[in-house]
Order: structure tokens, then sequence, then C-alpha cells
């Protein structure tokens, strides 16, 4: 039985720790702040409750494994899971709107042909089925196994199998997700609907990889999933079932330093110079602090693949409202930017531009656990910005405010009198998830090629016994990536560096 210290109480980490604590070992967890969850944290005021990280739950499949390997109880019999149907509904720049089923090519193929005309759901479901030989090319490699340590194989590799297209007499193939939505798509509308799934991790889809295909792919494939309550509940039941595997909690507990001892991990240093011994260490943080912690030569990872650091992140506007939510209101709308060349240039330029209207997503749960009574409703909104914690940290009142203003007015294209029925409203920036996860930046799931520019760097490290685990590691951003990425992390302790993944 080893000493296992896990640096952080993230979702990736704590997925870690309940199956090796399942596996036999003493795992203890030292969480800087004074709660479990990373991202996935809760907003209580008044009466509401709000989500203040991801809103929904692609691949439960992931979750549902983790509680299977380390329980008797199934994660249904732990939280409410409900799939969300329409999985979206989007309301594009000339006032087009298409609502989207859940899981099922015939019905979104159905729904976009009658909204868009012109054959566009053929056109996005042939697209679907190229996405989805892009999933099975690359699922295993990047989701399931640890990376590879000719992880230049998945670099340099376009798994899209791009239609051939002819240009100024050349025939070329589309290599960025914006190319896909231009040459293959060949609607405005659908290449924004496209394009929207990479923005929401914070990518420019015209540098993305054409295999971020991957990312609709899953939505399309797997379901939309919510969990009743809000998704912190899905924290909490993770948390529960590590306490129930006898993990132990340290909150308040400040990791300043990983301790070496003979060249490999033997513990953690902890503020006011308290030592910690471990056999292993496992650290889910963001790149900046590993570097601080244990060095840059470390974190690079057997793998040779530079940390991400991460450009974009996510401003959210909370809204209590007064009056009910609607009878069959969407969960979720995206409402798409009027001129997106304008809002990607204003969010990837180097500088970023100028502030100008953004993409919104508008969530409106139908959920009685997040509100005082029937007679209100709790609605968040987000849109992707640049990530600078510090310049918002900065930034004045009057600037949030033109912000929230900005986002407000865009989901009212989506919740008609939405400004007259605002009680109060609360506006979190990139500041206050670096206060929360020790990064201001979203980290974006592994995709191949683009030069491995989007890989992360391996779970494990140049340090014998220190591992890495959680958005900024192998596989990737994500609430399934961070579930794989602490199977993979418990694989490598429990069986060694031979371990491929599950089979």
């Amino acid at each position: 039985m080893a000493r296992i210290a896990v640096i952080g109480a993230g979702m990736g980490a704590m997925a870690a720790a309940a199956r090796l604590a399942v596996a036999g070992h003493r795992v203890t967890v030292y969480e800087r702040t004074q709660t479990y969850g990373g991202a996935l944290r809760r907003v209580a005021r008044d009466g509401f409750r709000f989500d203040t990280g991801p809103g929904l739950l692609p691949l439960p499949a992931v979750w549902r494994d983790l509680f299977v390997k380390t329980g008797r109880e199934p994660l249904e019999a732990c939280v409410d899971l409900v799939q969300v149907d329409p999985s979206s509904r989007h309301v594009f720049a000339d006032g087009t709107e298409v609502s989207l089923p859940n899981a099922s090519r015939a019905g979104v193929v159905a729904a976009l042909d009658e909204a868009l005309g012109g054959g566009a759901g053929r056109r996005w479901g042939d697209f679907l089925v190229r996405a989805r030989e892009a999933w099975d090319r690359t699922r295993r490699p990047l989701l399931e196994e640890p990376l590879w340590p000719n992880w230049q194989v998945l670099a340099e590799r376009e798994p899209y199998p791009a239609v051939p297209h002819k240009r100024l007499l050349r025939t070329r193939r589309a290599g960025t997700l914006a190319e896909v939505g231009a040459w293959e798509l060949r609607d405005a509308r659908l290449a924004a609907l496209l394009d929207s799934h990479a923005l929401a991790y914070g990518l420019d889809p015209r540098v993305t990889p054409a295999s971020a295909a991957v990312l609709p792919y899953m939505e399309h494939a797997f379901g939309m999933w919510y969990v009743r309550g809000g998704l912190r509940e899905l924290a909490r039941a993770v948390h529960d079932r590590c306490v129930a595997r006898r993990v132990e909690f340290r909150f308040g507990a400040e990791v300043t330093a990983i301790v070496e001892k003979d060249g490999r991990a033997a513990g953690v240093e902890l503020a006011g110079q308290e030592v910690a011994e471990a056999d292993v260490v496992v650290a889910g943080v963001a790149p900046g602090v590993l570097d601080r912690l244990a060095g840059q030569s470390a974190v690079r990872g057997d793998a040779g693949v530079p940390p991400q650091r991460g450009t974009a992140s996510r401003l959210t506007v909370l809204l209590a409202l007064r009056g009910a939510r609607p009878a069959g209101a969407a969960h979720r709308t995206v409402v798409h930017a009027a001129d997106r060349d304008a809002e990607l240039d204003a969010l990837f330029g180097t500088p970023p531009g100028a502030v100008v209207p953004p993409t919104v997503t508008v969530l409106r749960p139908d959920d009685p656990e997040l509100v005082p009574d029937a007679g209100h409703e709790a609605v968040t909104l987000t849109s992707t910005v640049p990530a600078l914690p510090g310049e918002w940290g900065r930034a004045g009142s009057d600037v949030l405010e033109q912000h929230a203003a900005r986002m407000i007015a865009a989901a009212e294209r989506a919740v008609p009198g939405l400004r007259d029925r605002i009680l109060w409203r609360e506006v979190r920036t990139p500041t206050d998830i670096a206060a929360e996860t020790g990064a201001g930046a979203v980290p974006a799931p592994a995709l191949a090629a683009a030069g491995g520019r989007l890989l992360h760097p391996s779970n494990s490290t140049l340090v014998p016994g220190l591992f890495t685990v959680g958005g900024w590691a192998h596989p990737g951003g994500g609430l399934p990536h961070a579930g794989m990425s602490g199977a993979l992390v418990a694989g490598l302790i429990v069986e060694g560096p031979e371990f491929r993944g599950s089979q």
C-alpha cells in the first residue's frame, strides 16, 4: 500500500483519488481552497443557485465507469441524470432559428432541412459521418490510452477525411474547422453551428484542425445530459465516493513545493513548511502552478509535449429573474454573433481587438431546485473572452457592466423581455476562475494534427513518482476528459508504465 498525495480537489484529481483508494492505496488530497470540484462551483443567493462552471455533461459513460469501478452504487443512484432535449437551440445572425434533437441524426437532419433548407440537413449529416471516422481514428490514442511516446504521429496526421475541394484550379482538402464549414457545409449558419463547438472551448476555428469535428460528433452520438440540482451535484457525488473509500481531504492546505528525494517525488511541502511524505504525488494543477512546485524541467513529461498555457476563458453572467420559466423553453440556446469574423479577431488577435457583440450561450434549466419558487427563473449566460485574468481583475465596474450588457442584449434574442425580468445579476470573470482553479484560461480537449499544438503533456513526468491529472494534462479539458485523465493516472500508478488503458 503506497502513500499518495494528490494536489488539488478538481474532478480529474478526485477521479484518480477514488480509483487509487479502491486499489488499496492511502490517499490524501490537499486543496488550497475550502471546497472540492475545481471549476464545478456554485453561487447561492436569495434562494437561487447557479453553476459557475460547465452546465451540461457530455459522455456521461466516463463517470458511470468511475462509479461502477469504485463502489456498489451506480452513478444514477447518486445523482439524477436527465437527457436534455432538444440538445440545443441556435439563433443565427440572420434571425433563423433551429432546435436540434438530442442524439438523433435523422431528427437533426430533418430539423436543419426544415429551418435552413437547401439540403443543409443532408450536408450536416454527411459531415457527421466523416466526423465519426475522425472519432474512430483518434478515440483510443487521445482518450483511452496514455499519450504515446511517439506522439508526433498524432501531431502530423489529420484524421478527418476531408472532401476534395476545387479552389483556384487546385484541388484542396480542408485542414481547419473553418475550412470544413466553408468548403463542405457551404452555409454560413452551418459554419457558425460548427464553429460554436470550438469557440466553447476557447479555440479559434480558423486555425483549429479539422480533427475538432469530434467535438460536435461527441454531442451528437452520446447526447447532452444535465444533473438535477446542477453539475455541482456531480462534484458532490464524486467527493462523497472518495470519502466513502477513505480518501482523506485537507482543505485550506496550500502546497508550496513538491519534495524530491533521491531523484523522485517524495511528498509535498505545505504553507507553514509542514512536509507530508508520500511515495507518489499526483498534481491536479495548472501548468504555471506546477512550474512553481516542481520546475519546468519536470512538467514537460516523458512525451515531450510542452504544457498548454491557454489564451481564452469565459465570462459568465448569472441572472435571477422574476417570472416562471416558460413551458417548453430550450435548456440551452446558442445566440450566434452578428459578425463572426469580427468576434474571432477580437478574441484571438494579438493583442485582442475591440470588444464586439459576442456569441452567447443561454442556459435555462427546468429545475425547481435552482429557484426559490415557481415564480422565478435562474438563467446563466456565458461567452468566450481572452483569458488575461490580471486585466479582468483591474477592469472597473463600468467595463464589466458593458460586457454584461452586450451579453444580455444578445441573449434577449433568445429570451424576449429578458432585461425587464432581471431581479439581480452577478458577473464572473477569468479572475474568478483563476482564484478557484489556479488558471484564468480554460483548457481545451486534446486534438490530433496541428503539429501537436492541441495535445497535452503526458500524465507521467520526468520526475519518477510524479504524475499530472486534470484538464491541463492528457487528454485535456472538459468533464469527460477529466474523468479519463483520472483513470489513466490510476492505471499508470497501479499497473506501472506499461499500462495501455482500458480494453
